[in-house]
């Protein structure tokens, strides 16, 4: 029993020493084809061109955006080109970012000022409506400036039927 053991693995005879390696694709982001990095757009010289249904919301700051009346305004893009990220920009400072990897919509943009402002009373906030934004390409190409109103502006009117006939 002095003998030495010569068994032979059979999987590994005759082939290289190290395995062959397998090639995994990498995931590419779930962002949507023609959604573009801002940072790029800046680079190519692109020009944004920020959806005009930002004006006519009414919507209050502290308020949710699903309060607003017009859904399908929510799901429109917020610019275009569409954008994966966009930095919001107050005048007083504060600046939030919409995040939306197919590409921001108005909706992502109210809910990251909402984010901000939901926690505040009516009586906090000087300027509680939103009027719209504006893309300043002078002052930062990568950002849009939040403007705010005292007002709703120019809301949308329900009808009401009145009760009773003509008399």
């Amino acid at each position: 029993m002095s003998e030495p053991l010569t068994k032979v693995d059979s999987a590994v005879q005759g082939l290289s020493s190290s395995p062959p390696k397998e090639t995994k694709h990498r995931r590419t982001s779930s962002s949507a084809a023609g959604v573009m990095n801002i940072n790029d757009l800046e680079a190519q010289g692109t020009e944004l061109q920020i959806a005009k249904e930002t004006q006519k919301l009414g919507w209050k700051i502290n308020k949710s955006p699903s309060t607003i009346e017009e859904k399908e305004h929510l799901k429109k893009l917020l610019t275009t080109p569409p954008v994966k990220k966009i930095d919001l920009h107050f005048p007083l400072g504060l600046e939030v970012t919409a995040r939306n990897l197919k590409g921001v919509t108005i909706k992502d943009a109210l809910d990251a000022i909402h984010k901000q402002f939901k926690k505040r009373a009516d009586d906090e906030l000087d300027l509680p409506y939103l009027a719209g934004f504006e893309w300043d390409k002078e002052e930062s190409w990568t950002r849009l400036i939040v403007h705010l109103q005292k007002d709703a502006g120019h809301q949308p009117i329900s009808k009401k039927k009145k009760k009773g006939g003509d008399e």
